[in-house]
């Protein structure tokens, strides 16, 4: 029998922003797909490219987007925001072993050009996410307190330009998430989140995909490449483009990426 959430884990969603601690969805077999398709993906990366390129892949790779239609996620994103949402995101976030690269503290939710806020993200455990290795670190209930504004910077270990300026959150007050592979986590948009370098000699991968309700529309003025998949229920708002299933088996992406960073709209958050 499928599980769902219990009342008291989407209770604890709504308060804190973010939920772990759940049974594994992926069983060691499908961990050993999840890293060979991570490779396989990899292999399509051009010269000088890295794993962060892998992104909205699922429009063009069906392996992915399989994933991404996983009835177990499913279910979980469904009693979160009920029973109409689409995919519209995919993410591989990799960490090498002995990498300094770090996350810098943010909002997903300031990079998108989306209204209302009513996502959820996904975060699925491709191997071990551990305090060693660089585990994703959230500050709980900060989902509560609204956008906060972000500062573009370049001199920063962090791979985001746009971060919460140093000073302006507790950050003592965060909580890793601790993951073991074929685990997954699932945290609110406006969460404030980040993650430390990874100096072990185990590398952290991880693969995020991004859920909203079909009520949330994306300002195609940003983002004309938007696409949505509607995964669960009916759309029947029709707010955005819809996106095409794909066929082919792994297949890359190429199109320029646009989100309220790589768009450079810092103040559409102001005019929206």
């Amino acid at each position: 029998m499928p599980l769902r959430l219990t009342d008291n884990q989407r209770a604890q969603y709504q308060q804190q922003g973010w939920l772990a601690d759940l049974p594994p969805v992926f069983a060691a077999t499908q961990v050993t797909d999840l890293n060979e398709g991570f490779r396989q993906l990899c292999a399509l990366l051009n010269a000088g490219e890295d794993s962060k390129e892998i992104r909205e892949w699922h429009e063009t790779s069906r392996w992915l987007f399989d994933i991404c239609r996983n009835e177990q996620i499913l279910d979980y994103v469904e009693d979160i925001l009920g029973p109409d949402f689409y995919l519209w995101a995919s993410n591989f976030f990799a960490k090498q072993e002995r990498s300094m690269a770090t996350v810098g503290w943010h909002q997903d939710a300031f990079y998108w050009p989306l209204t209302p806020h009513n996502s959820v993200t996904v975060w699925i455990a491709c191997t071990d996410s551990n305090q060693g290795n660089g585990a994703m670190e959230v500050i709980p209930g900060t989902h509560a307190t609204g956008l906060i504004r972000h500062q573009r910077s370049t001199s920063t270990d962090s791979v985001l330009s746009l971060e919460l300026e140093q000073g302006s959150v507790r950050t003592d007050e965060s909580v890793p998430i601790l993951l073991q592979a074929g685990q997954i986590s699932l945290h609110d948009d406006r969460i404030i989140h980040g993650s430390p370098g990874n100096p072990s000699d185990q590398p952290r991968i991880g693969l995020t995909l991004r859920y909203s309700g079909t009520n949330v529309k994306c300002d195609l003025s940003v983002n004309p490449h938007f696409k949505a998949y509607l995964v669960r229920g009916t759309d029947s708002y029709r707010h955005n483009p819809v996106g095409q299933i794909p066929t082919e088996k792994y297949g890359r992406l190429i199109r320029q990426h646009l989100s309220i960073e790589e768009a450079d709209k810092d103040e559409w958050h102001e005019q929206a």
